[in-house]
């Protein structure tokens, strides 16, 4: 296996990156220059300035992300669901001497058409890590994946986090209101009233009611509607998977939107592991490392 490798993360808004000596992490990067954010810069000079005194001409790097969207460094072709793990590995996107970038997952379907990048390499080190019938992938969308040991069978997207910021923020709900404060009391009454409704669009128009009327403190509004939104979404997806409770799902999350999803998942009788992303997505690049090894 390549003992020494560059893992990046590169999405549309920033750039992260780490090197490896084996399964150690010796330093790790960021930047602001996410693929929407080059500013006329060339893919491959953003890549040398994050990189620079960690690669020589042996030195693997693998890339995950938007960097292989249309909007990225070039196409790196979807793999259709159902994908064997397996496959993830034998199918990278070169661009460069030693440069590769992780194809994403596709499903087309007549009632499904998804499309991943990035959460693929979270997969691959989620089912090391942390293995289950069922991922939850939460984030600006979230992920709901069914996979086994050997491939992912099926995916949906959710678009939870980016509805919970545009209401907020470009929408009558969210007009007028002082800076928002934390609240778990009004987090799980909306919580309650997410899993219980079938049709969320009826009852967005009574979060802006309720702070009108004095029901719902005016600075606990996104909190309320985190839990609406996230009650729905997980009462919705969990009809439509149809999981068994006596098996665990797993969360590839921050801690602070797994302790939300967790929160829902307990409330509708069921359990899920949390794997925190960074570590899944390392784990994943890792598990592709010997895929370019010479």
């Amino acid at each position: 296996m390549t003992s020494r490798y560059i893992a990046i993360d590169w999405g549309s808004t920033n750039l992260r990156a780490w090197l490896f000596q084996d399964e150690q992490c010796l330093e790790s990067r960021q930047s602001e220059a996410g693929v929407t954010r080059l500013n006329g810069r060339a893919p491959d000079a953003v890549l040398a300035q994050i990189t620079d005194g960690w690669r020589d001409a042996t030195t693997p790097v693998i890339m995950a992300g938007m960097v292989g969207s249309n909007a990225g460094w070039t196409i790196a072709p979807y793999l259709p669901c159902p994908a064997r793990f397996a496959d993830i590995g034998t199918q990278l996107t070169t661009v460069a001497p030693r440069v590769y970038i992780i194809p994403g997952l596709c499903v087309t379907r007549g009632d499904n058409r998804n499309v991943m990048r990035g959460e693929e390499t979270q997969l691959l080190g989620a089912r090391e890590l942390a293995p289950a019938p069922l991922y939850i992938m939460p984030g600006t969308h979230c992920k709901w994946v069914q996979a086994d040991s050997a491939q992912v069978s099926d995916f949906r997207t959710v678009m939870t986090g980016e509805l919970h910021h545009l209401l907020l923020t470009h929408s009558l709900i969210g007009a007028g209101l002082p800076e928002q404060q934390p609240d778990d009391t009004a987090f799980d009454a909306g919580l309650a009233q997410g899993v219980e409704t079938d049709a969320p669009l009826s009852r967005l128009f009574e979060v802006r009611a309720a702070h009108v009327l004095g029901e719902l403190a005016r600075e606990h509004v996104a909190e309320f509607l985190s839990g609406l939104l996230i009650g729905n979404e997980v009462a919705s997806q969990v009809r439509h998977w149809q999981p068994d409770r006596q098996q665990p799902f797993t969360l590839v999350a921050s801690p602070t939107l797994a302790r939300r999803y967790q929160r829902a998942l307990t409330l509708l009788g069921y359990t899920a592991r949390t794997l925190e992303g960074d570590s899944a997505f390392q784990a994943g690049i890792r598990s592709l490392a010997h895929a370019v090894a010479h």
